[in-house]
C-alpha cells in the first residue's frame, strides 16, 4: 500500500468526478467503438479496433489509478489549520528579496497544484521549503534556476 493522499474536501470531490466521467462517459464510448470496429470485420488488420483497445487500455488504467488514489485519500479540514507557520492549504505572502516583488500563493498538495492560479506543490522546491516557517523568517530556496532569498509577509487560510 502507498503513502497517503492529502486533499481538500474540493480536491476530493474533483477526483470524483473525474473518476465518474471516465466510468460512465468515457468508458461506454470505447466500448462502442470497439464494437463499432469488430462489425467492420477482420481484426488483425483493423486498424480501428486496434486503435479503440489501445484507447481502453489508456482509459482502464486512469480509473485504476484514480481509484487508488482514492482510497489512499485523507480528507483535511482547511479550517482546523493553525496559521501561526506555513502548513498544507497555507496561503502565503512572500517578498523576494532581491527585486522586492511581493508573490501570493497558497501551498496544495501535488493533485491540487495550479500554477496559473498561484497554487503551488507542497513538493515543489518552494512549497517544501517554506513548510513550517512563520511571518518574518526569510527563506534561501533552491531552485533550477538559481538561489531564491523570500521573506514570508503574511500567512492565511483564505
Amino acid at each position: 500500500m502507498s503513502d497517503h493522499v492529502y486533499l481538500s474536501k474540493d480536491g476530493r470531490l474533483k477526483l470524483e468526478g473525474e473518476l465518474k466521467k471516465l466510468k460512465f462517459e468515457d468508458r461506454p464510448k470505447i466500448i462502442a467503438e470497439i464494437k463499432r470496429a469488430m462489425e467492420l470485420g477482420d481484426l488483425s488488420e483493423n486498424a480501428e479496433y486496434h486503435a479503440a483497445k489501445e484507447a481502453q487500455g489508456h482509459l482502464e488504467r486512469k480509473i485504476a489509478e484514480l481509484e487508488d488514489k482514492l482510497s489512499r485519500v485523507r480528507s483535511v479540514d482547511i479550517d482546523k489549520i493553525p496559521n501561526d507557520k506555513v502548513y498544507l492549504f497555507s496561503r502565503v505572502l512572500v517578498k523576494d528579496l532581491r527585486n522586492g516583488e511581493e508573490i501570493n500563493f497558497m501551498i496544495a498538495p501535488p493533485d491540487e497544484a495550479d500554477v496559473d492560479n498561484d497554487v503551488i506543490s507542497v513538493k515543489s522546491p518552494i512549497g517544501s521549503s517554506l513548510l513550517g516557517k512563520g511571518v518574518g523568517d526569510v527563506v534561501q530556496i533552491q531552485v533550477p534556476a538559481g538561489t531564491l532569498n523570500y521573506e514570508i509577509l503574511r500567512l492565511s487560510r483564505d
